[in-house]
């Protein structure tokens, strides 16, 4: 770990920065001292300490109030940054005044999410309840970002089309299918299975530019020498089924996702035989042997689910 100049942090006072987060938010040293209840003089002689610390001007004084400079929004978000992990850290260290036992921060994509980990993290809680899991949806090249950054102690997401940074480690989670989905009375519906570059003559509802799913069917759709006709972009699998009921085009998504949610429009999948179609999710960490002892309860769970089959609710 590097460590910061510990002159300058020492000479970084937490309530300075509030008060130049106050000043930059309401753009005026006046409503920034009557908020924390300070005298105007004492919060001008604060900011110019902290103008003295960093060594830049940091705010354009004037007749309306105070603007920041350029180095002064560099500040400002650092200083949001540095508070809102502070208010972070006392919320999860307050829990554990309550009895949370460990704290897991887990970033996952919608197809992990939806298919797997409902049921996954619901037998881990029953047998830790003392340990707190906060579960965010991303899409997977965010999930890995998150990883890499530390603003999540573990991700689960489709590693191969997005990118995975070398000093990331992985270890195999899931694997996942992808499917045609289409109105019951489609022409393709008539098919048991067939390849993607088969649906590109007709309108298609996709998800997010950057999802997993739609990168894949851009670069199959490129390898075939076609384009994509996409109709509408949608930001949940419900959705997509719903348009797709309703006749803007058919959809790629999970074969798992799509049987549990099934009911929502008059809609049936047709299997995919592309290679890409099969899918591996992975769980991704900096260091799996230095995760927290909640973390790595956490992952050799799932890492134990992994060899389960789900049970589809779907009748047959």
């Amino acid at each position: 770990m590097n460590f910061p100049d510990r002159s300058f942090v020492r000479r970084i006072d937490l309530t300075s920065l509030q008060l130049y987060v106050a000043v930059c938010e309401r753009g005026s040293i006046g409503k920034a001292a009557e908020l924390a209840f300070m005298a105007t003089s004492a919060v001008s002689k604060r900011l110019s300490d902290l103008e003295s610390t960093v060594g830049s001007r940091l705010l354009d004084r004037h007749a309306r109030g105070a603007t920041p400079t350029p180095a002064g929004q560099s500040l400002l978000h650092h200083a949001r940054s540095v508070l809102f992990s502070l208010d972070k850290m006392q919320g999860e260290l307050s829990e554990y005044a309550d009895g949370v036992r460990g704290h897991v921060r887990v970033h996952a994509n919608i197809s992990a999410i939806v298919q797997f980990l409902p049921e996954d993290l619901g037998t881990f809680i029953a047998r830790h309840e003392g340990i707190k899991i906060d579960l965010e949806e991303h899409l997977s090249t965010e999930v890995i970002r998150a990883v890499h950054e530390g603003a999540a102690d573990l991700g689960i997401c489709h590693t191969r089309s997005s990118g995975q940074p070398n000093n990331l480690q992985t270890r195999r989670y899931r694997q996942d299918q992808l499917t045609l989905v289409v109105p019951i009375h489609h022409p393709l519906a008539q098919h048991e299975s067939l390849v993607f570059a088969d649906s590109l003559a007709w309108d298609h509802v996709g998800l997010h530019a950057n999802s997993s799913i739609y990168l894949a069917m851009h670069a199959a759709a490129a390898t075939a020498g076609r384009s994509i006709r996409l109709r509408i972009r949608v930001t949940g699998l419900d959705a997509m089924c719903r348009m797709i009921h309703n006749g803007l085009g058919v959809g790629l998504m999970p074969q798992r996702a799509f049987e549990l949610m099934h009911g929502v429009g008059d809609l049936t999948c047709v299997a995919l035989t592309d290679d890409w179609a099969t899918r591996q999710i992975d769980l991704v960490a900096r260091d799996f042997a230095t995760l927290p002892a909640s973390a790595r309860l956490l992952v050799n769970h799932l890492a134990q689910s992994s060899h389960t089959t789900p049970v589809s609710n779907t009748p047959t």
